[in-house]
Formats: structure tokens, sequence, C-alpha cells
């Protein structure tokens, strides 16, 4: 069993920044998947961003491209969103999620453990 914690989330005007942790315990695995995925009300859970084990590699939505960036430190178990240039369409729960082993997807169903979430809402 994952547990996975989300913190930094918050109220920012757009275009400002905000930094989300995830701090992951348990069973983690030796090597795994961490992704970043958000909903906003009366949408599906949408994918922002992947990152595997090495954090050699990233994978981004469309929508986030060059304003968000994913990271991780493994010593911490923690992954990291940076969130910058925020848009009031960027306003959502935002989730991290873990898959164990390389395999990169960036569908929700292809994620086993999930944090609780964390609000960030961005003000026009």
């Amino acid at each position: 069993q994952v547990q996975l914690v989300e913190s930094g989330g918050g109220l920012v005007q757009a275009g400002g920044s905000l930094r989300l942790p995830c701090a992951a315990s348990g069973r983690t695995f030796s090597s795994y998947i961490m992704g970043w995925f958000r909903q906003a009300p009366g949408k599906e859970r949408e994918f922002v961003a992947v990152i595997t084990w090495s954090g050699g590699s990233t994978y981004y939505a469309d929508s986030v491209k060059g304003r968000f960036t994913i990271s991780r430190d493994n010593a911490k178990n923690t992954v990291y969103l940076q969130m910058n240039s925020l848009k009031p369409e960027d306003t959502a729960v935002y989730y991290c999620a873990h898959r164990p082993g390389g395999v990169v997807v960036t569908t929700p169903r292809g994620f086993g453990s999930w944090g609780q979430g964390t609000q960030v809402t961005v003000s026009s």
C-alpha cells in the first residue's frame, strides 16, 4: 500500500506561481512512475504531467506545457509540480498518483494509488 500526501495548494492571482509537493510513503517499490492529474468541477479527471523513476523523462499535457514543471527527489520520495503563469482555467483539485514499474501511461486508470488532492484556485 502506498500513501500519498499532496500540499501547497491555495488561491493565487492569474500569472502567479505555486509549487505542489507530494510525499510518498509505504510500499513505493524500487522504481515507479509518478504523475499529476487535476479535476475541475463537473469535469473528468485529466492528465497534467508524469515523470519516470530516474527523472530523465517527463511528459506534459499540451495545456500546461511550457508553464508547469514536474520533478522528483527520490531520496525524499517526493514529487513536485511547479506551476508558473497560472491561468483561471488551471483551477482544479490537483492529485498526485503512483504507478509501480517503468511503463509511462497518462490515463488515470493506469495509476493505482492516489493522494487526497489539493485545491488550486486561480483568480482573474
